[in-house]
């Protein structure tokens, strides 16, 4: 259920229409099909989109993390291959022509074999490569920029916190014991945990309408909004990156302000005033290290009009559902403190 892309039913729904895809890639894009073997002696299949001789985007390579009913072939890589990046796209371990099972430990070597791919054989330094996750690729992605720290950015679309409060909830009550017991000893996917060591700049997109990673559901009904597990995803980053700020009183506020989408942020940002002028020209007497020790000296107004400022520079909205390719214009650059 965490992986079904490894279901024989999904290689039977999807198997024609991600060969005829790979096909493409390799005709229409030029794409480099590779076989990599991990540690563990799977064998993960690869297309590397190389934009090099193109110039501007293609200097920066995106290595994609797809979610658990995703491939290569049909999934995220649209999104940067659209922009000029060059890109690499892979499949989990057991989906596609890739081998294994996706258990955190295969997953993280087969995270691994990509990366020393895209180092060693295909000539990108980390710091010219991006991360990009969608859903479930985004404990992948986060174990990557743990691992490899000095890569240039990470983005995460639709991703979760932490797997096992979002798989209680969609499951019946009775089975929490079990299910929290299984999924910690066996598929413990703490995004959060991993991704809170990566210093380097980010940006959460959370989709307003997300039916997936959201655990209050009622059929006929938009997604409640304040429990997307995107909201805590950003929650426990900023509160490792600004201990002294996040106190109670800005996580009431964080809690406040991301129980709306965008419009409900804007009428927040006015109420409370917030002057990004401002809150620049505080952060920028600060070093760019985390954790910064902001927020001592400052009152409380001080203090929200900074923590609005964060929340709005590390997450954006999309208006969407889980499943929705994301446009191309919601694919950008993170935030970083070091540029200001």
């Amino acid at each position: 259920m965490v992986y079904p892309g490894t279901t024989a039913l999904m290689s039977t729904l999807v198997g024609d229409t991600i060969k005829q895809a790979r096909a493409k890639l390799v005709e229409e894009k030029n794409g480099e099909r590779a076989k990599l073997l991990t540690e563990d002696d799977n064998i993960i299949d690869s297309m590397f989109l190389d934009r090099r001789q193109n110039g501007g985007n293609g200097q920066t390579l995106v290595v994609c993390f797809e979610g658990n009913a995703g491939f290569y072939e049909i999934g995220c890589i649209g999104t940067p291959t659209e922009l000029g990046f060059s890109v690499l796209g892979w499949n989990h371990p057991g989906y596609g022509e890739s081998t294994g099972i996706p258990f955190p430990d295969q997953e993280q070597n087969a995270v691994d074999t990509v990366m020393q791919y895209a180092i060693h054989r295909l000539g990108f330094l980390p710091e010219n490569i991006c991360l990009f996750a969608w859903s479930i690729g985004g404990y992948s992605a986060s174990w990557a920029a743990m691992q490899y720290p000095d890569v240039k950015q990470v983005i995460l679309d639709a991703t979760f916190d932490d797997i096992v409060p979002l798989a209680t909830s969609k499951m019946p009550g009775a089975w929490k014991n079990l299910v929290t017991f299984t999924l910690r000893k066996y598929m413990n996917l703490n995004v959060s945990e991993l991704l809170n060591e990566y210093l380097g700049p980010i940006l959460i997109i959370r989709r307003s309408k997300d039916e997936i990673i959201t655990t209050d559901v009622t059929p006929g009904y938009p997604p409640n909004i304040s429990t997307n597990r995107g909201n805590f995803l950003l929650q426990n980053l900023l509160k490792k990156r600004y201990p002294n700020l996040i106190n109670e009183a800005a996580s009431a506020l964080l809690d406040e302000w991301l129980a709306g989408e965008s419009s409900h942020q804007e009428i927040m940002f006015m109420t409370h005033q917030v002057d990004s002028n401002y809150c620049k020209s505080v952060l920028e007497k600060y070093s760019s290290t985390y954790p910064i020790n902001i927020g001592e000296n400052l009152n409380q107004d001080q203090k929200k009009q900074l923590v609005l400022y964060l929340a709005s520079k590390y997450m954006q909205d999309f208006d969407s559902t889980h499943c929705t390719p994301l446009p191309p214009i919601y694919f950008r650059t993170p935030w970083s403190h070091s540029q200001l």
